[in-house]
């Protein structure tokens, strides 16, 4: 699979990571974050991510920055796409399974790294039920043709 990974300047250190974890896994990895700690704008970031999510330059994302949310808020204003942030293992097989979400997200001041990895891997694991649950994914759609 062919997942993209973006962060901010918060996240270097647990992008590399992940990005190796993901290689190690038999991923092809597309980095669209930072490579250093100078201040940055995460939304930028989410941005880029969520348009390549979006236009199928990648399978799917994994996006970091402190907490998670501001990145995922940036990624979601993006037609298409639906990020979600995880700090469990629940949350992230479950988002993929029942919300069929193509880009996950954590903090890196939230998860430590080991976790982050738990977290990837119960979200590349899974895969979307479909049936009742694509019907909302579908009104999820819905709404933002609504916009």
């Amino acid at each position: 699979m062919k997942i993209g990974i973006g962060n901010d300047h918060t996240a270097v250190d647990m992008k590399n990571a992940i990005s190796e974890y993901m290689k190690e896994l038999g991923h092809e990895v597309v980095n669209y974050g930072v490579d250093t700690t100078e201040s940055c704008h995460y939304p930028e970031i989410g941005e880029k991510v969520g348009r390549a999510v979006a236009q199928g330059e990648v399978d799917c994302a994994v996006l970091i920055c402190g907490t998670g949310v501001g990145i995922s808020l940036a990624a979601n204003k993006v037609n298409g796409v639906r990020a979600a942030v995880c700090s469990d293992t629940t949350t992230a097989h479950l988002v993929k399974e029942h919300n069929n979400a193509n880009i996950i997200a954590f903090g890196a001041r939230i998860v430590g790294i080991e976790k982050a990895k738990d977290i990837v891997k119960a979200y590349l694991d899974a895969e979307f039920q479909g049936g009742r649950h694509a019907i909302r994914v579908d009104m999820i759609a819905e709404i933002e043709q609504r916009k």
